[in-house]
């Protein structure tokens, strides 16, 4: 099918464009400007201008898809209001087409979860930092009724091709001969490789069932000073780590430092079970010690 992605030149969705292709469907990415386009098509991709400033331009090429996968998410919760919108155009120029709409969400909204693995069925308890996003991840699996086959991921922690949160550890041993964590570090990560996580998408566009919400979570959690220790190993800091307290982290980093000190299990066994998913990819310690975040 012909899928219009969203944050296509982005850590994760360049590596679900890959995916997508590879399993033999069409994507066009979404550029901001014509620089962007030249260098999504540069990768195989068509591109279509678009603006998530402007969610009539994001509509305009979801009404022109057969599918739409988003992204395009942060982590700032003054991008709330803007991510809202998008999704609101999507979902009206997908009404009624019984075309799939695949948003990405994140366990953060599950907060902390003590000893007892978060599945879907879970409670949210989102920390501040998403606050909003568990009222659109409803109104995304709401839309099932207007007839749009709807389908929510949250990953956890995504990790892989040397990018996204463990960089910063990585980043910060090579700076500092420490790797840095904030808070004590005893509470734990879930973890998701991105490439693992990007054959998620893939079968949820083209098989899960209208109104299904999945967490993207495989393997154990690991205590962050475990990490940390296994991010120095990898940076050539010889094991060593070094604690910034919540309040002073806080300071720099805003409700960011209160995500990274949230203790998570998380359970995949959902998307395992219904969808057939099987990740592969060597665990987030592996691949911060000797793969691809080692220098």
């Amino acid at each position: 099918m012909q899928v219009l992605l969203t944050g296509a030149t982005g850590y994760i969705g360049s590596v679900v464009a890959e995916a997508l292709q590879k399993a033999g469907h069409k994507v066009t990415g979404l550029a901001r400007t014509p620089e962007k386009a030249k260098s999504l098509e540069a990768r195989g991709m068509r591109a279509t201008l678009g603006d998530l400033l402007k969610p009539e331009t994001v509509a305009a090429a979801a009404r022109a898809s057969d599918g739409v996968i988003h992204t395009a998410n942060t982590n700032d919760a003054s991008s709330a209001q803007v991510d809202l919108a998008v999704v609101r155009a999507i979902l009206t120029a997908l009404e009624s087409t019984a075309k799939p709409f695949v948003y990405t969400s994140g366990v953060w909204v599950l907060g902390a979860t003590g000893d007892k693995a978060a599945d879907e069925e879970t409670p949210v308890n989102p920390t501040p930092l998403v606050a909003r996003r568990p009222a659109i991840e409803q109104e995304v699996l709401g839309y099932k009724t207007h007839g749009v086959r709807t389908i929510v991921i949250r990953p956890a922690l995504v990790y892989g091709r040397g990018g996204s949160i463990p960089a910063m550890l990585t980043k910060s041993a090579l700076e500092t001969g420490a790797a840095t964590f904030v808070g004590d570090g005893k509470n734990r990560w879930p973890f998701v490789n991105v490439d693992d996580l990007a054959q998620l998408y893939v079968l949820a566009l083209e098989k899960a069932a209208p109104g299904s919400l999945y967490n993207a979570a495989n393997g154990p959690s690991y205590r962050v000073s475990e990490v940390a220790e296994a991010a120095s190993f990898g940076a050539g800091a010889k094991g060593k780590t070094q604690s910034w307290p919540l309040e002073e982290a806080r300071k720099n980093m805003g409700g960011f430092a209160d995500a990274l000190v949230l203790d998570q299990l998380i359970s995949g066994e959902k998307a395992k079970k219904e969808l057939g998913w099987s990740p592969r990819a060597a665990s987030v310690l592996d691949d911060l010690k000797t793969g691809s975040y080692a220098k």
